[in-house]
């Protein structure tokens, strides 16, 4: 999973195994941040639409979850602004966030056996993309 700014460079990136849902990582995902202040508002998809986890994140980190409301057999109780919705159609930021890691051969497919050697490679690649924007 990974946080980024909006430009698209990286905040915060972690890994974990494939069985657990991305909604699990938020937590985890923001203690491990590049930088001391974390964004006021994240963006994230239709999975982040859960009440106690944007309750969590406005209590305890002060930070605005925007995910779109669901519809269909399970629609949210959350009321959306227009406003606040014209910020989700830059989620796309993140998108070119993982192209530009892709572009590292190392992180394309996992060979590597333990998970601390990978996650070493995926922050080396964050430290190179942030590197070359300055």
């Amino acid at each position: 999973m990974a946080v980024a700014d909006g430009a698209g460079l990286p905040i915060a990136v972690t890994i974990a195994d494939g069985s657990r849902h991305d909604v699990s990582l938020v937590e985890q995902t923001l203690d491990e941040a590049f930088v001391e202040e974390l964004p006021p508002n994240l963006i994230g998809d239709k999975a982040f639409d859960i009440g106690p986890l944007q309750k969590t994140l406005r209590q305890e980190r002060n930070i605005e979850l925007i995910a779109p409301a669901r519809r269909g057999s399970r629609p949210s109780r959350r009321r959306v602004d227009g406003r606040r919705m014209r910020r989700y159609k830059r989620r796309w930021k993140v998108e070119g966030l993982f192209a530009w890691l892709k572009q590292f051969r190392r992180l394309v497919t996992r060979w590597e056996y333990k998970a601390d050697n990978y996650l070493g490679f995926l922050q080396l690649g964050c430290m190179i993309i942030l590197l070359r924007q300055l």
